[in-house]
């Protein structure tokens, strides 16, 4: 091929020259037509060069010949041309067919490059918006905090111009913000720059909030934004806008998003306002949420006096007669015209004569509003600290109550074991009157050994009385808070000298056996609170049973691993049950570690007093300052 398009370019420069000494040519003397070269010849002068002729110019002065001599050539150049072209196909049909059997995997990479591609593109964007990734939840709300335009910011930060953030919430029974204030104030694009974060945030895009901002989801977002007006629909910007709000209106819910530019314009201002606030009933009776800026003062009263819609205004700088760009939430705004008007050069005749037209009714109504609408939120706000002192009023009555239930329980307690205690001395006097009774009948003095007897099996008969008295007061002083919250198998409840927190294993009677990490201690159901939802302490090891089924009592005890507060909760139980057994030697556990363990345990072991003999920690090899050795 390369071979005959040079042949192709000699025979036509040869031609060319030829044609152009005899004055043949146009000036433009070579083109190309069908993809054949020809030659570009005056038509008075067509019939002196031989050769085909393949077209002609739209004026009809040029014809566009084939020259004789090329003809063949063009001929050869042609086939050449068909057979590579023949030879491309058969290559391709070739590949296709290769190809072909790995389509799934091919369709399957795109995809792929597609997903990373776009990705990559999100994450460009976020770099580029210094976005953040806000807190998504699964119903419809909008709580944006230091929310920014994503366009205007990106713009402005080209610029090195500064973007004025906004803060925007509505949930629970807040639903729908009525924006009002002056024109060029920043309404428009505060609701466009929430509609915008919304659709980005549920097409996982980041976005410029504060990350603490929280987006819900909406199944449906409508928006009636610009003037919509068609020749070909024959619509009006009215009508193409009363259009739209009767497809909202059939077609929104409670999941809705709905972004509203001017609301009600277009019209008659009287009977635009009117339509408008019945729109908006409809919208919060379907209970939609939405975001809508207007001028009328009729909608922002209608939002002032209804619930689930609040009024929101563009701050404008009065001594500056310029705009802020700040949206404050709770009062409505002015539109601020004759200040704006006099700002743009209006003359003080013309502004004159429209502050007369209008009269003082209208920025009456705007500054009553505006103040009924402050006096509203500082009631609220009063009621809400009325609300939660009141909160904070039961939470201290109940635990008042709480804290006089537990005071009377440990009186009753104290004076219990003050008896109990009473009673084992009796026993133990018991047993020396037993020695002098024995001695009194050796000496024949029956008489005064019964009187003697009688007499201190009535005062152990009192004593027990007592005793038992006192048991059931503190049972039935926790029968109330039993109620409120019974011990169960399986749940949790704790002591309630110590706090300590464990399972309920088993229920016998007027005693429970509670799972205190691997430990079981039978407790009486008296000495106990039921509890929910308990943080149970984490005990690594404790070999130890406090009172073992047959009556045996392990004199040694491991509290390894245990936090401080539960070592000597299970140190106190392990100790009084020794004395209880009259166990002579004790041995505790502990380990080295820090020592702090070994501190705790030597100064709780200080609280029993006269009660010990000695303490001390055994030789290095039985265990050193990792044991404590204790005599009762």
């Amino acid at each position: 091929m390369e071979a005959k398009e040079l042949e192709l370019a000699r025979a036509f420069r040869k031609e060319t020259a030829s044609q152009r000494k005899n004055g043949h040519l146009a000036d433009s003397i070579e083109s190309s037509r069908n993809g054949r070269r020809v030659l570009a010849v005056p038509t008075e002068h067509k019939r002196k060069v031989r050769g085909i002729i393949h077209d002609e110019s739209a004026t009809g002065r040029t014809v566009f010949i084939e020259p004789e001599s090329a003809i063949l050539i063009n001929n050869d150049l042609y086939d050449l041309m068909a057979q590579r072209k023949q030879e491309i196909y058969r290559l391709l049909e070739g590949l296709s067919a290769r190809l072909r059997e790995i389509i799934p995997d091919i369709k399957s990479y795109q995809y792929v490059l597609v997903r990373l591609d776009m990705i990559q593109a999100k994450a460009s964007l976020a770099l580029n918006m210094d976005a953040e990734k806000p807190v998504v939840k699964d119903k419809p709300l909008l709580g944006v905090i230091q929310g920014l335009h994503p366009l205007l910011y990106l713009k402005n930060k080209s610029l090195n111009k500064k973007t004025v953030p906004f803060d925007l919430a509505l949930h629970g029974q807040n639903r729908i913000l009525v924006i009002s204030g002056p024109n060029a104030g920043g309404k428009s694009i505060t609701m466009k720059a929430m509609g915008l974060m919304q659709l980005m945030v549920q097409s996982s895009m980041l976005v410029p909030v504060d990350k603490v901002s929280e987006f819900g989801i909406f199944r449906k977002v409508f928006t009636d934004i610009g003037d919509q007006q068609s020749i070909e629909d024959d619509l009006s910007t009215y009508s193409s806008r009363l259009r739209n709000m009767n497809n909202f209106i059939r077609k929104a819910d409670k999941y809705t998003l709905v972004l509203i530019d001017e609301f009600g314009s277009g019209t008659d201002p009287k009977i635009g306002g009117a339509i408008a606030e019945a729109l908006l009933r409809a919208f919060n009776a379907q209970k939609v949420m939405g975001v809508i800026t207007t001028h009328y003062p009729n909608l922002k009263i209608y939002a002032f006096r209804n619930r689930g819609i609040l009024n929101g205004a563009m701050v404008f700088d009065k001594e500056n007669l310029a705009p802020t760009y700040r949206l404050k939430i709770g009062q409505p705004g002015s539109s601020y015209a004759f200040e704006i008007a006099k700002s743009s050069g209006l003359s003080d005749d013309i502004l004159q004569y429209a502050r007369k037209r209008t009269g003082k009714n209208e920025r009456e109504t705007d500054d009553l509003l505006i103040a009924l609408q402050r006096e509203k939120l500082e009631v609220e706000e009063k009621l809400a600290q009325l609300k939660a002192k009141e909160k904070e009023v039961d939470i201290l009555v109940r635990s008042y109550s709480n804290m006089k239930g537990d005071l009377d329980y440990k009186r009753r307690k104290i004076k219990l074991e003050a008896k109990e205690k009473d009673l084992q001395q009796a026993g133990k006097a018991d047993r020396e009157l037993q020695n002098l009774i024995r001695k009194l009948r050796e000496e024949k003095n029956i008489e005064k050994a019964k009187k003697i007897a009688e007499k201190i099996k009535r005062e152990r008969k009192d004593i027990a009385k007592e005793v038992g008295q006192l048991n059931e007061a503190i049972y039935e002083a926790t029968e109330t808070q039993a109620e409120i919250a019974k011990l169960a198998i399986g749940g949790y409840a704790k002591f309630r000298a110590s706090g300590a927190t464990g399972i309920i294993e088993d229920i016998r009677g007027k005693k429970a056996v509670l799972l205190i990490g691997e430990m079981k201690v039978t407790a009486k159901i008296a000495d106990l609170v039921a509890i929910q939802n308990p943080s149970l302490p984490s005990v690594n090891r404790t070999r130890k049973n406090l009172a073992s089924r047959d009556g045996q009592f392990e004199s040694k005890i491991d509290i390894r691993g245990m936090s401080i507060h539960d070592a000597l909760f299970t140190l106190e139980k392990f100790v009084d049950n020794a004395i209880l057994k009259d166990t002579p030697v004790l041995r505790i556990l502990h380990g080295k570690g820090t020592g702090a363990l070994r501190k705790a345990v030597r100064q709780k072991l200080k609280e029993y007093g006269a009660m010990l003999v000695n303490i001390y920690h055994p030789e290095e090899e039985l265990g050193g300052n990792g044991v404590t050795m204790v005599e009762l």
